[in-house]
């Protein structure tokens, strides 16, 4: 299967019950992310984590299916096309 590169955004509302979880997704995910940067923005109270990540379609979108069906994250991706 072709692999793809792209951007996940992640918005998490509730950084107390879901930072554990979404840490924990992401170390299972480990093989197919390039960078990652994460931002606590106190003053709103959610945390926004940006990953650059390289993998297949399959992969990509179990890592988001899998953040995005935590209560409080909110997830979008982008990739190339091919």
């Amino acid at each position: 299967m072709e692999r793809r590169i792209g951007v996940i955004g992640i918005v998490v509302e509730d950084r107390e019950a879901a930072a554990a979880r979404v840490n924990a997704i992401l170390s299972d995910y480990a093989e197919y992310i390039v960078g990652r940067m994460g931002i606590p923005y106190r003053e709103r109270g959610v945390s926004v984590i940006a990953l650059i990540v390289d993998g297949t379609t399959d992969a990509i979108g179990a890592l988001t299916g899998k953040l995005g069906s935590l209560p409080g994250v909110r997830v979008r991706a982008a990739l190339t096309g091919k």
